[in-house]
């Protein structure tokens, strides 16, 4: 995985933190559910699944994605069918994605947290190897401590990944003073395993009904999740 020197762009030791926000990337700062949408029904197509609307996908996405397509068809996609479902998606995916750009006010938001001497690092089930050279694209690699994106198969948990990108943050953040910011019911249960927080954004994979029941903050901007990463671990 790639570690980012902990040091502002300018070149300044970062103060130090009391709060820490490991941000998601796909449907949290990367406004991309179009380019998901459409890879998706390119998927569903390979196993004879209709197209969706992207509010009919919200309803119906879950992770781990297999688990999903298993909703989908009524039974567990054999081994080949899945291989084809993901190529299927990869492929579409990497030919609708460049179109996206970030969420409505992430760079700002972004830049916010760090110039008020609190740190940030992004966690994705994205490829690493894909994710490093599109935050660069950004220009936001600078304002994150580490980057890392999936580096096994994809359609796992996002459980044991913050495990890993927490361990390897090490004594630069607390846990306990730790919010993940994500759109997704398993972003919230990744880090309640992980002795953090969690604020879920609806602007992504789900709707706030599949949210809620999760029991953290739902909120309905970046905006509104960062405000509350500051209060509830103040």
């Amino acid at each position: 995985m790639r570690t980012l020197p902990a040091c502002r762009p300018s070149g300044l030791p970062f103060p130090p933190v009391r709060t820490h926000i490991v941000w998601d990337w796909n449907g949290t700062l990367f406004h991309d559910m179009e380019a998901v949408l459409g890879a998706s029904n390119a998927a569903f197509a390979t196993i004879g699944v209709a197209p969706m609307t992207l509010e009919q996908y919200r309803e119906q996405y879950e992770i781990p994605i297999p688990r999903f397509y298993e909703r989908l068809l009524g039974r567990m996609p054999s081994q080949e069918e899945w291989l084809e479902l993901d190529d299927a998606f990869h492929v579409v995916y990497r030919e609708l994605s460049p179109a996206c750009g970030l969420t409505e006010g992430a760079r700002d938001l972004l830049a916010g947290w760090q110039s008020a001497g609190h740190s940030q690092s992004l966690l994705s089930m994205y490829d690493h190897d894909r994710l490093v050279p599109l935050v660069d694209t950004f220009g936001l690699t600078g304002s994150f401590l580490r980057v890392d994106g999936r580096s096994g198969p994809s359609g796992g948990q996002k459980a044991e990944q913050l495990v890993r990108h927490l361990a390897a943050l090490g004594e630069q953040v607390d846990p306990a003073r730790t919010v993940l910011i994500g759109d997704a019911a398993d972003d919230a249960l990744a880090a309640l395993d992980a002795g953090a927080r969690a604020v879920l954004y609806t602007g992504g994979s789900h709707t706030r009904e599949k949210l809620e029941p999760i029991g953290v903050p739902v909120v309905d901007s970046l905006a509104e999740a960062v405000e509350l990463a500051r209060r509830i671990t103040g």
